[in-house]
């Protein structure tokens, strides 16, 4: 196990000794996205006294109002993966078709990103962050990224808050690595990420209990709270995971009747999330199956999503799937 304080290039380096055939591919596209990310970390400190606080005036391909540090977030996140060459394609939850970049034409792998989760609570200074999900390329073309999420070579996210994290799986357990703005490097603070099996908090927007689809979901979150579970909701995925990963419980983002199949995007969202949460021990679920054993069928589609630990996850198959 690597030890506390090694800088996630070592990491990576580290990680891939592990595999004799391995050509360096990989380690060179996480890079990139570390690069962007420490970008994207610098103007998120200073959204407050730069002028990237606020609205840009347009609505992305999911009808959502566009922020200026989206609009920032998603520029940078493409231009670094775009020049790193390691990238065939990128999907972005910002745009409506993928890019196919020119320096990528020989790259060995897709990537699907949100450059920016939880953009919505930016003007009031809470946790965000950048979400991606990295497959190999198969057949060279859109399809590359209809793949199943259990087919991720790795995903990870970073979040923006009182510190910056980078959490990453490649397959082999969830690290976090914490940003140390003094040497510009992410430093591994949080080895071997494990969810514990039962937690003692609960994240859902509650204020949609009358919209939910699945109605015994209601009963289900009472009697997480009949046996002391506190509600724990930020509206940020991010944050909202991330505290998961780390203390436990269970997040939720259902379908209901305004958004009949979900909210979440399965690409940019549910996907990488469902991996490291699985990675991290835990279970991840669309509430009838694996959201890692979904097979996409558009870029842009979306799923209900629950994830937690191993105790709240089969408390809440039982209820929703036998009812």
């Amino acid at each position: 196990m690597a030890k506390i304080g090694t800088d996630l290039n070592s990491f990576i380096l580290e990680e891939e000794r592990k595999y004799p055939n391995a050509t360096g591919s990989l380690s060179r596209a996480l890079v990139a996205i570390e690069s962007a990310t420490k970008v994207i970390a610098s103007h998120v400190r200073m959204a407050g006294l730069a002028d990237v606080l606020g609205k840009a005036g347009k609505t992305n391909v999911q009808g959502e109002e566009v922020q200026k540090l989206d609009e920032l977030a998603n520029r940078l996140m493409v231009e670094y993966l775009s020049q790193c060459g390691e990238f065939f394609a990128l999907a972005s939850e910002e745009l409506e078709e993928p890019i196919f970049p020119e320096e990528g034409k020989n790259g060995k792998y897709v990537i699907a990103f949100d450059p920016l989760d939880g953009s919505s609570n930016i003007d009031v200074n809470v946790s965000i962050g950048t979400i991606f999900s990295i497959h190999r390329r198969v057949n060279s073309d859109v399809s590359d990224f209809l793949q199943e999420g259990y087919k991720q070579v790795a995903a990870g996210y970073v979040i923006y808050g009182s510190s910056t994290m980078f959490v990453l799986s490649t397959g082999n357990g969830v690290n976090g690595f914490t940003l140390d703005p003094s040497v510009g490097m992410y430093l591994l603070s949080h080895p071997n990420i494990k969810i514990p099996e039962k937690g003692k908090i609960y994240s859902i927007n509650e204020s949609n209990d009358k919209k939910w689809i699945d109605k015994g979901l209601k009963d289900y979150i009472e009697s997480l709270k009949e046996e002391g579970y506190t509600s724990r909701y930020i509206g940020s995925m991010v944050a909202d995971v991330h505290r998961t990963l780390i203390k436990g419980g269970m997040f939720a983002y259902p379908a209901d009747s305004k958004s009949k199949n979900g909210k979440l995007r399965l690409l940019y969202e549910a996907a990488p999330m469902a991996f490291l949460t699985v990675q991290a021990q835990g279970v991840a679920t669309t509430g009838k199956e694996d959201i890692l054993n979904v097979k996409p069928t558009d870029i842009h589609q979306r799923v209900p999503v629950f994830l937690g630990g191993k105790y709240e996850m089969e408390k809440l198959k039982q209820v929703l799937i036998n009812g």
